[in-house]
């Protein structure tokens, strides 16, 4: 099997795809070694295993939204686009939404994965409630009510069980309208970038480092905010954009102010559009929102490496939260995210000297796309990673959930069948 952009082959030596969570308790009890996959959205290793890999698609897919319509119970391999369709049916939402609206619940929130605003959470926050399979196959529901455990094993990085379900917040539904501006004047947005990336609901700027201004910023308003305007000396488009200069938006969600639902617009690619597989890599850096400029400014200099092996790059942010290995523990973020060719060698070569310049700044790598293990002094990024690891030994002390990946986050297991 390959993960969704083909840069990798799983190691696995079985492939399982149960259909019940019963199931799925029996085979993980009997396995040495067992992971998860979902929409296999991942770039590196972290979910991948040399023992059995059971795929989520098979389980019964549901999406109960409780009578309060306060929060929804998910099974974990349920996408977000099939999600948001049936909030919006009974007319509530979730906060906010990644790029790609294909992926899956489980995988996402293990992962730190995120959308972008200042004042929006990854999809994590979201997060009320977490179903679990355990070592042994006992089947464990956590809550906020469980506290530090809880806050440890959300963005769990797959150490504590296979996720079967997820317990979300929603709130009323609401409406957005989009719309990009072109040329950004680097010089004005990196003077102003707080007050840049806080001018609407959900901002992303694209650019290849390049030159003196910003290709786009994409800005996601919400109807009731003020009419989105000029911006520091961007000229709005006089059409629909797609990320990539050059390629058709006919995949992307509306522009142009056209209002719309929370879930056609906070994605940037349209549900029914399926991307195509096997034709990017991706690397992403989370940092303290203070240090961007700086930061942004080191990447510059480093714009005549990267620009040759870029799509694009996405500058995006996130609000702080709690949990214990999210790139976003207590701290308002700005991410750095790279949109690779396919190009995993020279990628590879590259990413170790973009980490040097990152590093000082406290640069958090997002746990599912690629980046250089050895590179992170992870306890000085983690505060709470050395209780991450207690919990994950506690729970799965032969490393049953673990990998090469994770154990050079981690360290090998104490007691281990390896």
């Amino acid at each position: 099997m390959k993960n969704w952009a083909g840069n990798l082959n799983y190691s696995s030596a079985e492939v399982v795809r149960p259909e019940s969570v019963a199931e799925l308790a029996q085979v993980v009890a009997r396995s040495s070694r067992v992971k998860a996959l979902g929409s296999r959205h991942s770039f590196n290793r972290i979910g991948d295993t040399d023992g059995v890999h059971v795929l989520l698609d098979a389980l019964p897919q549901h999406i109960d939204l409780h009578a309060e319509r306060q929060s929804v119970r998910v099974s974990g391999g349920v996408s977000y686009g099939a999600l948001c369709r049936t909030l919006q049916q009974s007319g509530v939402a979730i906060h906010n939404l990644a790029s790609l609206p294909h992926i899956s619940a489980a995988g996402a929130v293990q992962t730190g994965t995120h959308g972008s605003g200042v004042n929006n959470p990854s999809l994590a926050g979201a997060v009320e409630g977490i179903d679990l399979v355990r070592p042994s196959g006992e089947q464990v529901t956590l809550s906020r009510a469980d506290g530090e455990e809880f806050l440890g094993s959300v963005v769990g990085l797959g150490a504590f069980g296979i996720v079967t379900g997820l317990q979300l917040a929603v709130r009323p539904s609401f409406s957005m309208r989009q719309r990009v501006l072109e040329n950004l004047p680097w010089e004005r947005a990196l003077a102003d970038f707080t007050e840049l990336v806080s001018s609407a609901y959900s901002v992303s700027l694209f650019t290849d480092y390049v030159g003196d201004s910003i290709g786009q910023v994409w800005l996601k308003a919400l109807d009731s905010e003020p009419p989105l305007g000029e911006l520091f000396g961007a000229t709005a488009a006089i059409g629909p954009r797609h990320p990539l200069p050059g390629m058709s938006a006919e995949n992307c969600t509306a522009q142009m102010d056209e209002p719309g639902q929370w879930l056609d617009r906070l994605p940037h690619f349209r549900h029914e559009f399926t991307p195509s597989n096997g034709e990017e890599l991706q690397s992403e850096f989370i940092l303290p929102l203070e240090q961007a400029p700086d930061a942004i400014q080191s990447v510059r200099s480093l714009a005549d490496k990267l620009a040759p092996l870029l799509f694009v790059s996405e500058i995006r942010t996130g609000a702080a939260d709690e949990f214990w290995l999210s790139p976003f523990y207590r701290q308002q973020s700005v991410a750095l995210h790279f949109t690779w060719k396919p190009l995993q060698a020279q990628v590879e070569a590259v990413l170790p000297q973009l980490e040097d310049l990152l590093r000082p700044f406290g640069a958090r790598p997002h746990w599912g796309k690629l980046f250089t293990p050895g590179g992170h002094d992870w306890e000085s990024l983690y505060p709470r990673l050395a209780d991450f690891r207690s919990l994950a030994s506690a729970h799965d002390p032969e490393g049953k959930f673990r990998n090469g990946l994770l154990d050079s986050i981690l360290g090998v297991p104490a007691v281990s069948s390896r």
